[in-house]
């Protein structure tokens, strides 16, 4: 593999993702176990094809956009709130109940006629991906050739074909729609109806099938996992669940705004911050550069650990506590920048920020107007797995009572 430069250093990161961004890229550790799933789609694309789709992307996830989807994730919310009341004094598998509701938001925002056959199976499908490929292989460590079997990509391909079949297919059906002026307003036509501002061009077939898939696998994911893991910090501080709840009573019985949800909000990104979804960040030099006295070679690989970045000592106070209110509009400016990484930053920041935001937030709220959630006392010890993104290792079950 080489040389591997580990940066801490909120200046240092900023060199790297910001000030001389053309001076790094995706590695090719990255490329090899996301793309053979993903495609080439946003998160694996590199050089004109990346700023091609980004540029082409960038007005599907504008903040006016983004909230227009409001009611269609609030809609999801009630859902999952009416499920989880009819399990009052049940424990639930809140990490299967997040993927469930994370993937009824992507039915009601991208595939608004419906996902073709079983969206659990879908959420199954996902789970198997991320599992297969999360472990690195050794053979892509050292750079085999592609033409060699890798264990983790035989296991992930029967999920890699069910996202082409179903993509494609969902694909085929919405141009139908659209020739004949009736498809839906939803994220799936915007982003095949996408032209590049530069050139007018939309994107290739393979390109919105590569990015649909990303938004599916990796979006759903990571928002689901964030819910997961609030649940789980709100579950072992009761002043903060107090607070929640307080503040989603009094936001009235109808459709959670953001904006009225300060506190549920930080509470979703402090949840972040200790348990980032994506814990590691890589990028490869293209050319040398240096960290003060440390040379970075061309072709080395610089890791940026947002789990060990939001947990640093020297940039944290308090950086092991839950403490939701380090995120509050009058606490933000106190957060240094570089010091909080849960999507990135730079030209290749997340470009679902807003929407994984705005949806974890209104989610979180309707769970909270619904339920209570307890972790056992009988509970195993619950570990952080890391297989692409961050999850518990053996899912999280918690107690539920119903509020009210």
């Amino acid at each position: 593999m080489g040389r591997i430069t580990v940066v801490s250093e909120p200046s240092l990161i900023r060199q790297v993702l910001i000030d001389k961004a053309d001076a790094y890229r995706k590695d090719d550790l990255q490329r090899r176990v996301l793309a053979p799933g993903l495609g080439n789609g946003l998160l694996s694309a590199e050089g004109d094809e990346w700023r091609l789709q980004r540029r082409t992307l960038a007005p599907i996830f504008s903040v006016r956009t983004v909230r227009s989807f409001e009611a269609a994730m609030n809609a999801a919310g009630a859902r999952l709130a009416r499920r989880l009341r009819r399990r009052d004094g049940v424990r639930v598998d809140v990490a299967l109940e997040m993927t469930r509701a994370t993937l009824d938001v992507l039915e009601r925002t991208i595939f608004t006629q419906g996902l073709p056959g079983d969206p659990d199976a879908l959420g199954r499908a996902i789970t198997r991906f991320l599992e297969a490929v999360g472990p690195i292989d050794p053979l892509d460590v050292f750079g085999l050739p592609d033409f060699v079997p890798r264990i983790g990509r035989l296991r992930a391909r029967p999920a890699g074909r069910f996202f082409a079949e179903m993509v494609d297919d969902l694909i085929t059906r919405r141009r139908a729609l659209m020739q004949e002026g009736e498809a839906p307003q939803d994220l799936l036509t915007l982003l095949i109806a996408a032209q590049d501002p530069e050139t007018g061009n939309g994107l290739s077939d393979l390109a919105v099938r590569a990015n649909i898939v990303t938004f599916i696998a990796a979006g759903h994911e990571t928002t689901a996992n964030a819910l997961t893991w609030a649940l789980y910090c709100l579950s072992g501080d009761g002043a903060a669940q107090s607070r929640v709840e307080a503040e989603v009573d009094a936001a009235g019985d109808g459709d959670f705004t953001p904006d009225a949800l300060p506190y549920t909000r930080a509470v979703v990104e402090e949840g972040m911050r200790l348990f980032p979804p994506v814990p590691f960040l890589s990028r490869q030099a293209i050319r040398e550069d240096r960290f003060g006295r440390i040379k970075v070679p061309r072709n080395s690989l610089v890791l940026i650990a947002p789990w060990v970045l939001h947990r640093h000592r020297l940039l944290w106070d308090e950086p092991d506590a839950f403490m939701p209110e380090r995120f509050l509009p009058e606490n933000r400016d106190r957060i240094a920048r570089f010091t909080y990484l849960p999507f990135g930053a730079g030209p290749r920041v997340c470009i679902g920020l807003s929407f994984s935001v705005q949806e974890a937030t209104i989610l979180l709220a309707h769970i909270v107007r619904a339920v209570r959630l307890r972790l056992p006392e009988d509970h195993p010890p619950v570990m952080p797995l890391h297989r692409v993104t961050l999850r518990p290792e053996h899912g999280l079950r918690m107690d539920a009572t119903a509020r009210g």
